[in-house]
């Protein structure tokens, strides 16, 4: 049976969306498997726009949905389309537009707040039980998401995963190779590059990261 995969995408780009390297990954990766997948992303103003040659802030303005269709190679939806019911599993991939266009964890920290369309199909999936991953920044959302308790890992940033446990998550050190499991809520996550120094770094646990949401998306089939 084919599982159908949401991908929320967070504008192109690392400094200021979605991080491209494992967005693609992740959209390879599923096809690989022979998923089908949707990518969505919020219609909104991206938080600012960097230049990435000099890693400057410029004066332009950009659209998230605008700039995650470059990455999705146009076919991407606004966010507000998106039916839990349709779907078997949600990625995130990574990349500082989860933390400045996802949410405002770049700006607040540990007082952040997650979009509130991103906030709600990502709800709309933990609820309903179906598996969900997260990489690279994408799991400091993730006490946002699921509540007091939640098991995810950035890697090992002291920092991040500071804000992590005080938003109430509980962070799980974890290698650039691997992939940290919250069997109760069958939330996956994985460092990316928060640690990978290479592409074949994050891909490494991004590829199981997928193989893993994949698994649990059978977990329900009779």
């Amino acid at each position: 049976m084919t599982k159908k995969v949401a991908v929320i995408l967070s504008g192109c780009g690392v400094y200021d969306g979605a991080e491209i390297h494992e967005s693609v990954i992740t959209l390879l990766r599923l096809d690989q498997r022979g998923a089908q997948v949707q990518c969505f992303a919020p219609n909104i103003p991206q938080l600012h726009v960097i230049d990435h040659l000099t890693g400057e802030q410029t004066s332009e303005t950009r659209n998230v949905l605008v700039e995650s269709a470059r990455i999705a190679r146009g076919q991407v939806k606004d966010i507000r389309e998106a039916d839990v019911s349709e779907f078997d599993a949600l990625i995130v991939p990574g990349g500082f537009g989860a933390a400045k266009n996802l949410s405002n964890f770049a700006v607040e920290g540990d007082k952040c707040t997650v979009q509130p369309e991103v906030l709600a199909l990502a709800e709309a999936f933990a609820e309903a039980g179906k598996p969900v991953g997260l990489m690279c920044i994408s799991p400091a959302l993730a006490a946002k998401i699921y509540g007091p308790g939640v098991v995810c890992t950035i890697g090992n940033d002291a920092g991040t995963s500071a804000a992590v446990v005080k938003m109430g998550g509980t962070h799980e050190e974890c290698d650039v190779h691997d992939i940290v499991e919250d069997t109760q809520r069958k939330l996956v996550t994985t460092p990316a590059y928060m640690l990978a120094t290479s592409i074949s770094d994050a891909a490494s646990g991004i590829n199981k990261l997928v193989d893993r949401v994949l698994e649990l998306t059978h977990a329900n089939d009779h």
